[in-house]
């Protein structure tokens, strides 16, 4: 009898790797149906390249088809506000990937400086030592961008970076299949929606985080994990946190 190596199934020969990763392709093709939560998608997206791919933390950009770039989903509160600060000083890792279309990496950023001299600190003031982006595409059509950070001074090797690309491309034709249902308004519509589901739910961590004294991150858990176990959007979740009380922390 043939020992398994680590992270594999017993009676399957497959690793735990390769299945999170059929799960994570399931659940991304899950959500291509008519009616489908595009904030839900992408949070979905950005957790799994931090489960799958083991970098510190993920970050999304979005085109909302006003020729703006916009936060919609993150893993952690660096991720998110590091990507806030690549948007509010117009420079770094993830616009130079949505603007030109292609992977951009940084093995060590302490050596690109000169390259992103403002994002360069405040990426290291986050904990971050190395990122790559990687395009939310269709063919030539770039509607934003995925950010992979990590603590240490590593690239994401080249499969990584596939694997990357594979989950944003899937994301990609999730949104943008709505044009093919003959409604091509809805996609400005519900990018735009996004946007402001994401500031709903981000009212809603902080309420939860004072209400149970958690952390932003640790109340983005209770809240997407009540949605879930409920069968609930994210978003109505959130805005009913918000608006009507909701108590969602556990007992």
């Amino acid at each position: 009898m043939t020992d398994l190596g680590p992270g594999e199934n017993v009676g399957t020969g497959v690793s735990s790797r390769e299945q999170a990763l059929a799960d994570i392709f399931v659940r991304l093709a899950d959500t291509m149906v008519d009616d489908y939560d595009v904030v839900d998608l992408l949070d979905q997206l950005v957790h799994a390249c931090v489960n799958v791919l083991g970098v510190s933390a993920a970050g999304l950009l979005l085109d909302d088809q006003k020729g703006n770039l916009a936060l919609v989903a993150s893993s952690s509160d660096e991720a998110r506000l590091l990507e806030l600060f690549q948007l509010q000083n117009n420079e770094g890792p993830c616009l130079d990937c949505v603007r030109s279309g292609s992977a951009v990496t940084s093995g060590d950023l302490d050596e690109d400086r000169e390259r992103w001299p403002l994002f360069v600190p405040a990426a290291t003031l986050a904990g971050f030592r190395s990122v790559a982006a990687v395009p939310l595409r269709l063919r030539d059509q770039i509607i934003g961008g995925l950010n992979l950070f990590m603590d240490s001074a590593r690239k994401v090797p080249a499969a990584d970076r596939r694997l990357a690309q594979a989950l944003a491309d899937v994301a990609s034709i999730g949104i943008l299949q709505q044009r093919s249902l003959h409604r091509s308004h809805l996609l400005s519509e519900q990018l735009q929606n996004a946007l402001t589901s994401r500031i709903a739910i981000e009212q809603a961590k902080g309420v939860l985080a004072e209400r149970g004294e958690l952390t932003m991150d640790a109340a983005f858990d209770v809240l997407r994990r009540y949605a879930r176990d409920h069968n609930l959007r994210l978003t109505e979740v959130a805005n009913a946190v918000v608006t009507a009380g909701l108590d969602v922390l556990p007992e």
